[in-house]
Parts: C-alpha cells; sequence; structure tokens
C-alpha cells in the first residue's frame, strides 16, 4: 500500500521527531547542575500506539508526593461516579415540645463532605472564598426554623461515619500542626483549617494582636510575641502539642510593620464543628445547657447502628467530580484522604483507610497494574512511605484515557500555565498534568497534547534533590515543552 507524499511526510516527521526527544532530554538532563545531582525517574508513551518514546529509570521506586492523587481521585471517580454526593445532617431524639424546648444531644452528623467551607464550587481561578462558616449558619437556621428556643443536653459532632484514625503512617511529627496536615474527620469545617493573623501592637512593648479565622474559640492562645521597634523583619514561632488545644506563640513583630499568617490545623475537627455550631445557635437565641463535644469511632469499635429521631437540619454537597477537581488542582491534601474514606465505606462498608486502600489495589488490579510496581500508604501523597515508579503512573493515566470517564478525568488536572499547581509556570495550555513536592521531592504527571493532535502520557518523578524547587520545576518544564513537538 503506497501512502499520499502528505500523509508519508507526516509519518517520517512524527518518527524523526521521536527519535531525536532522547538526545534532546538527555542534553537537557546533562547540561543542568540541578538535574545532574538528584535521582530523575521519566517515561513518555504515545497513546495511539503504546510505544514508548523515553524512558529513564521507569522502573525504579520513587517517593510520589502529591502524585499520590491521581491514583486516588482516579479510583473515586471510576467507584463512585462524578455525581456522587455526601450529606451533612443535624438530628434530635425528638421534635421540640410546644414552648420550643428540645431534650439533646443534638448531633451534628458528618457524611464526609469536603466541602462545608467557604470555598466557590465550581472550581475557578482566583474565585474568592466566602464565608468559612456559611454551611454551618445555614443549618443553624434551619434549626431555629424549626421553633427551637432552648437545647437541654450537648452538641454533639459526629464523624462515627469514618473510622477515626486522623493521621496515616508516614506523616512527619510537624504536619498536624499546619493546614496541608489536617487531620482525617468525616466531619470536617473549613478544610479542618483555621488562619491565625499576627498584627503589630500600637506601640513597643505592646503584645501583638491576634486574630482567628474562623472566629471560634478552639485553641487556647499563650501570646507571648512583643511589639519592638519600626525596622527588620518580624522573628514569629509557634507550637503546638499533638492532641494538644494550646497554641503557644512567642517572638517580635516590629510597629508599623505588615502584620502575618498562620494556616493551621484543627486538631479534632468534629469536636471543632460541635463548638461553631453551638456558638450559631447560641447568636440565634438558642439557650443550650450542655456542652460542645465529639464523638468518634475507633479502629476497634463496630459500626454504630444509624442515629434515630427527626431530622432538623441538612446539607447536600456538590456533585463529586467538583471536589475531584478541588482535590488535583489545587492539590489539597484533606480532600484526597476524605476520597479515600468515602470509597471504602461505599465499597467496602467501612470508613476507613484500610477499606480505601484494598479498593484501590483492586482497582489498580483491574488496570493490569502490578502491586510490585506501588506501595501506597495515604490517599494524598503527604506519607513519606509511599513508592511508585513512573512505569505504574503512566499505566494509571493510560488507564483512564483508555476508558469511558476520560473527558470528567482530564478535566480534573491542572492546566499548564492557567490553573492549579501549574499557575504561573512556563508550560503549555496543551500540558494537563498533576503536580507533586516534599522536601528534596518533586513531581510532574499527565498528558501533553502534541501540535500535531496526539496525546502522550508522560511521568516526571524527581528524588534527593538538592537545588531550589524553582530550578528543578524549570528543567521539568523545559521536558514537557520537548513533549509537544
Amino acid at each position: 500500500m503506497r501512502c499520499a507524499p502528505l500523509t508519508l511526510a507526516l509519518i517520517l516527521l512524527t518518527g524523526a521527531q521521536a527519535a531525536s526527544l532522547p538526545k534532546r532530554v538527555k542534553r537537557v538532563l546533562d547540561e543542568t547542575p540541578a538535574a545532574r545531582s538528584a535521582f530523575w525517574g521519566i517515561q513518555v508513551v504515545d497513546l495511539r500506539n503504546g510505544r514508548t518514546l523515553y524512558a529513564l529509570n521507569q522502573d525504579k521506586f520513587f517517593v510520589p508526593a502529591s502524585n499520590t492523587k491521581l491514583f486516588t481521585t482516579a479510583l473515586a471517580l471510576t467507584r463512585l461516579g462524578p455525581r456522587f454526593t455526601f450529606e451533612t445532617r443535624i438530628m434530635a431524639p425528638a421534635a421540640p415540645d410546644a414552648a420550643g424546648s428540645l431534650k439533646g444531644p443534638l448531633r451534628l452528623i458528618g457524611g464526609g463532605d469536603p466541602n462545608l467551607s467557604g470555598r466557590a464550587i465550581p472550581y475557578r481561578p482566583g474565585s474568592p472564598a466566602g464565608n468559612p462558616l456559611a454551611i454551618v449558619e445555614d443549618l443553624a437556621n434551619q434549626v431555629a426554623s424549626k421553633g427551637v428556643k432552648r437545647i437541654e443536653g450537648d452538641i454533639v459532632g459526629d464523624d462515627t461515619v469514618y473510622v477515626w484514625q486522623p493521621y496515616p503512617d508516614g506523616w512527619g511529627i510537624e504536619d498536624p500542626v499546619y493546614e496541608y496536615g489536617a487531620a482525617v474527620s468525616a466531619l470536617t469545617l473549613n478544610d479542618g483549617a483555621l488562619t491565625v493573623r499576627i498584627a503589630p501592637g500600637g506601640r513597643e512593648g505592646d503584645p501583638a494582636a491576634i486574630a482567628v479565622n474562623p472566629p471560634v474559640e478552639y485553641y487556647a492562645i499563650d501570646n507571648r510575641i512583643r511589639t519592638v521597634a519600626a525596622g527588620g523583619a518580624p522573628e514569629i514561632h509557634l507550637s503546638r502539642a499533638p492532641g494538644g488545644f494550646e497554641l503557644d506563640l512567642w517572638g517580635t513583630i516590629p510597629v508599623g510593620g505588615p502584620g502575618q499568617d498562620f494556616a493551621l490545623g484543627i486538631d479534632d475537627p468534629a469536636q471543632y464543628a460541635a463548638q461553631a455550631l453551638r456558638q450559631a445557635l447560641e447568636n440565634r437565641g438558642i439557650a443550650i445547657t450542655g456542652n460542645a463535644a465529639a464523638a468518634h469511632r475507633y479502629p476497634e469499635d463496630a459500626e454504630p447502628p444509624p442515629v434515630s429521631g427527626v431530622t432538623l437540619a441538612e446539607h447536600t454537597s456538590a456533585p463529586l467530580i467538583e471536589d475531584l477537581a478541588i482535590t488535583d488542582k489545587v492539590s489539597q491534601n484533606l480532600h484526597a484522604e476524605l476520597a479515600l474514606h468515602a470509597v471504602g465505606r461505599a465499597k467496602r462498608n467501612a470508613g476507613s483507610l484500610a477499606a480505601g486502600l484494598e479498593e484501590l489495589k483492586a482497582f489498580l488490579a483491574e488496570a493490569e497494574i502490578e502491586e510490585t510496581g506501588y506501595s501506597i500508604h495515604d490517599g494524598s501523597g503527604l506519607s513519606r512511605l509511599n513508592l511508585v515508579t513512573p512505569a505504574t503512573v503512566v499505566k494509571l493515566l493510560r488507564y483512564m484515557y483508555a476508558g469511558p470517564l476520560r473527558e470528567s478525568w482530564i478535566s480534573l488536572l491542572p492546566v499548564g500555565g492557567q490553573d492549579g499547581t501549574l499557575t504561573g509556570r512556563q508550560l503549555s495550555q496543551r500540558i494537563h498534568a498533576k503536580t507533586g513536592s516534599l522536601a528534596h521531592v518533586h513531581a510532574l504527571s499527565g498528558y501533553a497534547e502534541r501540535r500535531n493532535g496526539s496525546w502522550v502520557a508522560f511521568s516526571i518523578l524527581v528524588n534527593n534533590a538538592d537545588r531550589p524547587a524553582s530550578e528543578v520545576r524549570g528543567i521539568m518544564d523545559r521536558i514537557c515543552t520537548l513533549l509537544l513537538d
């Protein structure tokens, strides 16, 4: 069979480009110190024919950081479907009496909704955040509309739909202090985080001014930060013991200077949610005799029976696909962990990390991905115990590209230079890829839509990097640019 001249030219050109790609990638890696001093793993595969266009250490193990979220979000999208939703309810043993008195406890029951917050949905770059307690305020309004005037009993934050194991194996001891390591709970407000704003006092010697957002009393703050003379940089330190409710602040901040914000994790999200609801109800004139409390289910506990009584308020989440886009585009750790728990509960009747990981193993077996190519211990990639090979990542990408959810799947990924964690990167919008970073770890895996209309799947994993992150990412971006030709 003879090819038309134009078709033959395109075939020859494509072949020449593929042949030159290894040389061009090698040149980039050889000429940059940041590449020479780190351990690189790369695989690039043509999605039309499965041909490997470039490979380097593709079968070696790497810590993948947030590239782990590719596995979690692929699992959740496939097992739960794009339209899956979560339910949050407020329940009481019985309806209020004629005087508006309600016998407690009043239970705020979490259903695993990751977006009980002020985040704009669907995700759009630069969308301003709204009131982080808006959903709690709405739930409190619903309770008040039922005629409740008095609650005799506690306000209970109930997260027993998931097993209470707030921190997966392999997380660092300092991770839970900050927002990125928020505790995993089925009842989580504002991404399980709060922001402490520290501003200088009015004059030298004054204590720093402290503000907390959302404005819910939770941590007891010991403020030993003092305002000093103008000029210089703030020197602020903080400490919170694991499981503790005391936040220690100390240091100095110059008078007249800018303040600083610290995004901190909430140690017990269910307790925090109960406190936020109690505060919202009291603001509506509802008297409460009890305290804010949390109800957890521990690994050794049997699943509790369904809560009986009357529903006083409820909230339904946005469809799952909206949250998976948030998870991948902004690399939201907590949301990835919650997605893994949701799959475990839906498919194995156990809202636990272990059940989610078992279902992930089954899913990857269906994708013909061998267990010898990965070792995954959490949903987000924050665990330093995770290991994958570039070849394993590419197999996952090929499987999702070939499946019925291709369009939805690709829509979850950050777009080069345009949104999510790829905003500002020197990348074409033809790159759709998930980033990843930990100390000395960088990752970028996804798809490149080539100029000739074909697509490739790629994974670039870098470990033991000792140069500035911007240098390593610059090299990754240059390699991605080469994939477009």
